[in-house]
């Protein structure tokens, strides 16, 4: 499965952002969806994980109630609604491709995208 990321960009904190993963390949809904996040000097974080049907979703307790992460398998497609954004919010989010317990426990993914850049101005 190729993970093509796009969607970031500069928005004032407070303002809303959806970012969209497209997938080309094997059967896309074979496969959990994850979004995960990188901080400027941090490490990879998950942020939310979508079941292979689209009806499962977990988040980091942190981005609850504000991010919302919704899988189309019609168009290969899983998308991160950010709304209420924060300068803590600003990071690099990867798309990712697995199993629902891998992907949420351990951030193993079979398949990741290359990343698009969320910078959040205060």
């Amino acid at each position: 499965v190729q993970l093509q990321a796009y969607g970031g960009g500069l928005v004032q904190a407070g303002g809303s952002l959806t970012l969209s993963c497209a997938a080309c390949g094997r059967v896309f809904s074979d496969y959990a969806m994850a979004w995960f996040r990188q901080a400027p000097g941090k490490g990879r974080e998950f942020v939310a994980v979508v079941s292979q049907s689209g009806l499962s979703t977990y988040y980091r307790d942190t981005v609850r109630g504000r991010v919302t992460i919704s899988k189309d398998n019609t168009k290969n497609t899983v998308n991160l609604r950010i709304n209420l954004l924060k300068p803590e919010d600003t990071a690099i989010y990867y798309c990712a491709a697995g199993t629902l317990a891998g992907l949420s426990t351990t951030g193993a993914a079979d398949y990741w995208g290359q990343g698009t850049l969320v910078t959040v101005s205060s």
